[in-house]
């Protein structure tokens, strides 16, 4: 799906905003299948910042574990590897939407909301239909507009005229590629290939307006970031432009089990958990 112009804007991004070296390194070492909690906890107990930030997510209320953990192997064990993987990307990821703003309808503050409450409304969405994946969903979610980022890193100067087409009625993703040859799906999917993110979050990544284009066994976690990011429009909950649609076709709900009634429970309880899991990464 990636386009060439994708592919070089994915490209700059890196020059602009690579991942930390440490995250990058964390990122091999969980996707090693010969790796330990041992070898993870070498790499997190040499940056004292992510291993208090370790600390911090493991004893809140995001995983509902009992009593305080104080080390930083325990927290590993508790955890897994896999979500100290999320929570390094996510600290990481954070910096990068601090960006200046191109125009008064597009923010980087803007943005980061909206990422982080699409990120907490997966978290509830995946707890509601039984998934036990509450650090990757809410990862998968900060992630779906990492092409945004790096156009907001790249090409702010054509975001202002992306934004007036968008208002006029343009779908954003055709605004995107009039003006600057690629839409921010395929920058997305891009990005995430070229920091080796898993395949779910690219896919998340590049098709999370439409999930329905993916293959069946490639689409649930596509198709929940696409269900949280339509509710997140809904209640105005930071960037909302980019969203084609304001509607939930009830045969995506179906696909992943989700009732009417679950639906309407998450999206009461959306500001909520915003608030959690904004205390969490900021």
């Amino acid at each position: 799906m990636a386009n060439a112009a994708a592919k070089e804007i994915a490209s700059k991004t890196i020059e602009i905003a690579t991942l930390p070296e440490i995250t990058m390194r964390i990122v091999e070492v969980v996707q090693d299948p010969r790796s330990t909690a041992h070898d993870l906890h070498k790499i997190v107990c040499n940056d004292p910042a992510l291993s208090a930030r370790v600390l911090r997510v493991v004893n809140s209320a995001f995983y509902g574990l009992p009593g305080q953990i104080g080390s930083i192997d325990r927290a590993i064990m508790l955890l897994g590897l896999n979500a100290v993987k999320n929570i390094a990307i996510a600290a990481s990821l954070t910096k990068m939407f601090k960006q200046a703003s191109p125009c008064d309808d597009f923010t980087g503050k803007d943005l980061w909301t909206h990422s982080v409450a699409v990120g907490a409304t997966n978290k509830l969405i995946t707890s509601a239909i039984g998934l036990a994946l509450p650090d990757e969903a809410f990862l998968a979610g900060l992630i779906h507009d990492l092409g945004l980022v790096a156009l907001l890193q790249c090409y702010s100067d054509q975001i202002p005229e992306i934004v007036n087409q968008a208002k006029a009625g343009v779908p954003y993703r055709m605004a995107e590629e009039k003006a600057i040859g690629a839409n921010h799906q395929e920058i997305g999917m891009a990005l995430t290939a070229k920091w080796k993110f898993p395949r779910s979050f690219q896919y998340v990544s590049g098709y999370h307006h439409n999930p329905s284009e993916l293959a069946k066994e490639n689409r649930l976690l596509a198709i929940v970031t696409h269900i949280s990011d339509i509710l997140c429009a809904q209640k105005n909950l930071g960037l909302s432009i980019t969203v084609e649609t304001e509607t939930i076709d009830p045969a995506l709900l179906q696909e992943i089990g989700l009732t009417d009634e679950q639906l309407e429970e998450i999206s009461e309880n959306i500001e909520e958990e915003l608030s959690v899991v904004r205390t969490l990464i900021e």
